[in-house]
């Protein structure tokens, strides 16, 4: 199963369904399908996403991609980013990754058992 990798003051957003994307830069692709988010410090708590869509753009539009233009201006997404990702600026291209909540994931038909994860 893919797997990514969150900072653990997001995870707890993961875990309740209110972070339902993430954006992520040079990192390996992610695919449609189910995932893995991994809490970064603390490797045994994980959470199981269904990822419905990937969408790459420049990082300065990603913010009015998830409809959070209004708390995220430009420069405090980047400002956000490079807490990440040192290196990265607005103009460059960035994966928008969007799942379901994890309570929508295990509704769904064929939900891999904890041995699968």
């Amino acid at each position: 199963m893919q797997r990514l990798e969150v900072v653990p003051r997001l995870f707890p957003l993961v875990e309740n369904g209110d972070k339902r994307s993430t954006i992520r830069w040079r990192e390996p692709p992610i695919v449609p399908g189910y995932m893995c988010y991994v809490c970064a410090g603390d490797p045994d708590r994980t959470v199981v996403v269904w990822v419905t869509r990937i969408t790459s753009m420049p990082l300065r539009n990603a913010a009015a991609f998830v409809g959070r233009q209004d708390e995220w201006p430009d420069q405090v997404m980047l400002a956000g980013m490079r807490e990440h990702y040192p290196g990265i600026e607005l103009d460059d291209e960035v994966q928008v990754i969007e799942h379901l909540t994890p309570a929508e994931t295990r509704a769904r038909p064929g939900f891999p058992a904890a041995d699968d994860r």
